[in-house]
């Protein structure tokens, strides 16, 4: 008798869902998903000099938005790959987070959306999260990639709420790739946030698909990759399949944490002329439940020379 009567309040229940609106059935040909990144350029001044700082930081869509900025404020990195950035979502307050950020502070900016959210619409404007590039440079060229290897956990169904709980979205992780002239040395930047709903093949797979796009360009061309690999299950794995590949962590040898839960996620790779004065992790800005990684990169005399010609 009582498990009926569960059975009948669960079928109100979904009945209501559906009256209500709050089931979505939709599949990505009807994504409003942006494939050309966003962009805007605020910087004032080209860096000058050999040396530079890079930052990588997940932040949480922004919630902490003041938190974010006043770090970045204080650090001053020339380029920040920035993971988890809201457009337009109700949960942080209709912001254009990577715009505000960009204009606030005086950088150019690249934003590549990943997800359209589903339960953050504001006054029926759609929401999307993302990757966001910001730059002192001039950015030269920016595009996405959107990973072949997807994991299904995200999309919406016919018997899930569309409510923010579970997180229902269109579209799929991307590599947002800026190609910028780092004090005349040509660089291409990867800015990924990578699978977490895998014990790691999904993952993995997103990052080969990242270096078979590195091909196209000159075998010497210097590159970063950095974000949110989400390598909770195989951190080391990762770092020594990309030093195969010719890249170094700005952390060298010494793993990470970068989530106080989850462990080590966010990584900083680099290849080109280039060494590392300083790689650290930065605690306790409380802006994200991820802390930034920020590294000082200074030109070695081989990218001096080319900058030169």
């Amino acid at each position: 008798m009582q498990f009926g009567l569960s059975r009948r309040r669960f079928a109100a229940g979904l009945l209501i869902a559906f009256a209500a609106g709050l089931v979505v059935a939709q599949d990505d040909s009807t994504s409003r998903v942006f494939e050309t990144p966003l962009e805007g350029s605020f910087a004032k001044a080209t860096p000058t000099g050999n040396s530079f700082r890079l930052m990588s930081w997940n932040i949480d869509r922004g919630y902490g938005f003041d938190g974010v900025m006043a770090l970045l404020h204080e650090k001053q990195p020339a380029l920040c790959l920035l993971q988890e950035v809201d457009l337009h979502a109700h949960r942080t307050k209709d912001r254009d987070v990577a715009r505000e950020l960009a204009q606030s502070l005086g950088y150019n900016y690249s934003f590549g959306i990943e997800f359209q959210e589903l339960s953050q619409d504001v006054h029926e404007q759609p929401a999307y999260q993302g990757q966001a590039t910001l730059s002192r440079w001039p950015i030269l060229k920016s595009r996405v990639i959107r990973f072949q290897r997807q994991s299904n956990w995200w999309k919406p169904h016919g018997f899930i709420p569309n409510i923010a709980f579970f997180q229902r979205r269109l579209g799929g992780r991307v590599a947002l790739i800026t190609e910028l002239s780092v004090n005349g040395v040509p660089v291409v930047v990867y800015n990924l946030h990578l699978e977490s709903r895998s014990g790691g093949a999904i993952q993995q797979a997103q990052l080969d698909e990242v270096l078979a796009d590195l091909k196209k360009y000159p075998e010497e061309t210097a590159a970063i990759i950095g974000g949110d690999l989400n390598s909770k299950y195989h951190p080391t794995s990762v770092r020594h399949y990309l030093e195969k590949q010719g890249f170094q962590s700005v952390m060298g040898e010494r793993l990470a944490r970068t989530h106080v839960i989850i462990g080590y996620l966010d990584w900083i790779f680099y290849r080109g002329p280039w060494k590392v004065e300083q790689g650290k992790v930065i605690r306790g800005s409380h802006a994200s439940d991820h802390d930034p990684i920020l590294a000082e990169l200074t030109a070695t005399q081989n990218a001096r020379v080319t900058a030169q010609r």
